[in-house]
């Protein structure tokens, strides 16, 4: 099933510059291998050496945060919206 994700600014020129777009599957881990095999330079950025995902980089499906869930297995139904949100640092 397609389901929309939504990716963040600093990921979009990994992205073809795409805010928005469709990808299959039906849990999170799916659309991340989906999404990073459709933009491999992704690869770096979201995943660490290990093949998970880096602690800065937050998903949302409908607005949830998947740590809250069942992480990257957390099941995606047809309509859902994934987001993916880089952790923003800074500080005085």
């Amino acid at each position: 099933m397609s389901v929309l994700v939504r990716i963040p600014t600093p990921l979009r020129p990994l992205a073809g510059g795409q805010s928005e777009l469709s990808e299959e599957g039906t849990s999170v881990k799916e659309i991340l291998d989906n999404l990073i095999t459709r933009f491999p330079a992704m690869r770096e950025r979201m995943m660490d050496e290990s093949g998970e995902l880096r602690r800065f980089i937050n998903i949302y499906v409908n607005e949830e945060d998947i740590r809250f869930r069942e992480g990257v297995a957390t099941p995606i139904s047809p309509g859902d919206e994934v987001s993916i949100i880089p952790a923003i640092a800074g500080g005085a």
